[in-house]
């Protein structure tokens, strides 16, 4: 398996790690710390080593962070998290603040007391949020002070460092050779005068080397740093170790490499130069060397997200591919679920288990794309809810289960969430189902002008439950790479997503609706942006989604009089291709079976 099913952390050891933390922080004079949940890539799925926030708190979540002062505490969590960080966190220890409401600077500027010494370690904050958190402090009277990590200080048995080989990433699945990308990019940096461009996210250097690791469960990347010069050499930095003799041939002789303690000093060698560095995305560690040496930064965006979020066809045909893998083993994971889900024997781990082994038996699964979320009925409410051993729930038959789950496939990235009944379904489920199904047809339909960004679109996902008087705490997309993070920059569908949207884009359509103590509901494909047809008297360049998965929805929870024509129209036309698109794929005359019941129209 994959997936396993220990409890992560534990919230009973919080206290004491919390008064190591502050001992920690008092011989050296200081008087906070503060602990974000990314690494020094500021990455959103980090290795065990780097797992520092739920060491401390217990808090396990993907987006988080805690500031630690000598007398209060404080973990910063959004809506996604907010019934999960009160089961894993200790409420006599750590203060839980919503950070839609109260960002760490904003609590810091009312806690910290004057004269304060807070520090932060500069390999994990970017210089937008550290800038932020030294003029908070200031206005405070206190002072933000950089330091090595506290946390490592005391953590006496954190795990060593990743050291997963280097594998190529051949031009069958990356569509583009790593030469002509390097060219391309260093083609940009010439024109705007930057003598080389700072890479530290390893999407960026796995993408642009065509490269890919094992360093971070469920994402297939290798960490490390990077330097890409303007006459495209890279200097790439890495432990020796990762680096085998086929990716030390497969890279080239323009890549040049070295250990990862070699890439302050090719900072300092920038002297006098202008380097491009992203404000958000690099460590604050970066812009203090670079800084000291008497270089120039020029901000600027990481120059791979851009080409990197922007899919080429060879990427796109394989994350095509990929889908239908996908949902061939969807399909049988669903009719089997139907079969075995009124015995009342199973278990939430149970589920996670079968479909993690549908997904195996297509051959090609090289890991999961994150960890399965599967949630029978009040688990299904917590957004972010992993199973462990210890909340395993009971599949008890009328329970809405909520599974949302996704493969890493060398061609492709899936990720796709269905919600299923199995027994008699509650009339207000059925309801919010409906809802949340409306808001996703919405957005797979929509059709706008060539310049707008996911924040334009969001709405149309939340308008019918905005119209009876609901919500969701989370985005209602996100970008996905291909064969990459599952989580993907800097596209999005969200209020605060303002990057234009652009052909070849990927992202998820996953509006929502959850009640606590009940269930939860999410339906969830993935589409890829691409230009749309101009109606005839239309004069605006026009841009839709095209729909990559094919995995029947759950018609049992559709109250079909709460959907209009056209949305009945589009319901019926998606399972029609579905079912035309997978049953050629399935083998058992029963899962063709099952796949034409479940596609049947409404």
């Amino acid at each position: 398996m994959f997936q396993s099913f220990d409890a992560a952390s534990d919230p009973a050891k919080g206290p004491a790690r919390l008064a190591a933390l502050r001992a920690e922080m008092a011989a050296r004079g200081l008087d906070g710390f503060l602990v974000p949940r990314g690494d020094a890539h500021q990455g959103e799925t980090v290795a065990e080593r780097d797992e520092r926030l739920a060491w401390l708190t217990g808090f396990t979540g993907s987006a988080g962070a805690c500031a630690v002062l000598a007398d209060r505490a404080a973990v910063f969590v959004d809506g996604r998290y907010e019934l999960q960080v009160r089961a894993q966190t200790d409420e006599e220890s750590f203060e839980r603040v919503r950070v839609e409401t109260v960002k760490p600077a904003d609590w810091l500027k009312e806690a910290a007391k004057s004269g304060a010494r807070v520090a932060y370690d500069p390999w994990l904050h970017g210089r937008d949020e550290a800038e932020k958190l030294r003029k908070a402090l200031e206005a405070a009277g206190a002072e933000l002070v950089a330091s090595d990590n506290l946390v490592d200080a005391v953590w006496t048995d954190q795990p060593d460092p990743p050291l997963g080989p280097v594998v190529p990433h051949p031009l069958d699945f990356a569509g583009e050779d790593a030469a002509e990308k390097r060219a391309r990019l260093a083609e940009d940096l010439r024109e705007a005068g930057v003598a080389a461009a700072a890479l530290t996210q390893p999407d960026s250097l796995a993408w642009l080397l065509n490269i890919r690791g094992s360093d971070v469960e469920r994402r297939p990347i290798p960490q490390g740093f990077a330097l890409l010069h303007d006459d495209a050499r890279v200097s790439l930095f890495m432990a020796p170790e990762k680096i085998t003799p086929e990716a030390r041939a497969w890279l080239g002789n323009e890549v040049e490499t070295a250990p990862p303690d070699a890439f302050g000093p090719a900072l300092d060698a920038l002297a006098g130069r202008k380097v491009r560095v992203d404000r958000t995305t690099a460590p604050d560690w970066v812009a203090r060397r670079l800084e000291a040496a008497g270089a120039e930064i020029a901000w600027g965006d990481d120059p791979c997200l851009m080409p990197k979020a922007i899919k080429n066809a060879t990427e796109l045909a394989g994350v095509r591919e990929a889908h239908l893998r996908d949902g061939v083993a969807m399909v049988r994971f669903l009719r089997w679920l139907d079969e075995a889900a009124p015995s009342g024997a199973l278990t939430e781990i149970d589920v996670v288990e079968a479909l993690e082994g549908f997904r195996r038996e297509t051959g090609a699964l090289m890991d999961l794309s994150f960890d399965t979320i599967c949630g029978a009925g009040p688990d299904g409410a917590i957004v972010h809810y992993r199973v462990t051993r210890e909340t395993d729930r009971t599949v008890v038959p009328g329970d809405v289960l909520l599974v949302d789950s996704g493969g890493q496939y060398r061609d492709g990235t899936t990720d796709v969430t269905r919600t299923m009944a199995t027994g008699p379904v509650p009339p207000e489920a059925a309801r919010a189902a409906t809802l949340v199904l409306k808001g996703m047809i919405a957005i797979s339909r929509a059709r706008w002008p060539k310049g707008l960004s996911g924040r334009d679109l969001d709405a149309l996902a939340r308008a019918a439950l905005w119209r009876a008087g609901l919500d969701y705490d989370h985005g209602t997309g996100h970008g996905v790479g291909a064969y990459l993070g599952t989580h993907e920059g800097p596209q999005g569908l969200s209020r605060r997503s303002n990057v234009p949207l652009e052909p070849g884009m990927i992202l998820s359509d996953e509006p929502g609706c959850y009640r606590e103590g009940a269930w939860g509901i999410r339906i969830e494909n993935l589409v890829a942006v691409t230009p749309a047809t101009v109606p005839e008297g239309g004069e605006r360049e026009m841009l839709g989604f095209e729909t990559l998965t094919w995995v029947p929805i759950d018609r049992r929870l559709i109250q079909a009089g709460l959907l209009d024509a056209e949305e009945r129209a589009w319901l019926d036309a998606y399972h029609a291709e579905t079912a035309a698109k997978l049953a050629p794929r399935l083998s058992d005359p029963k899962d063709r079976a099952w796949l034409a019941a479940a596609c049947a129209p409404l």
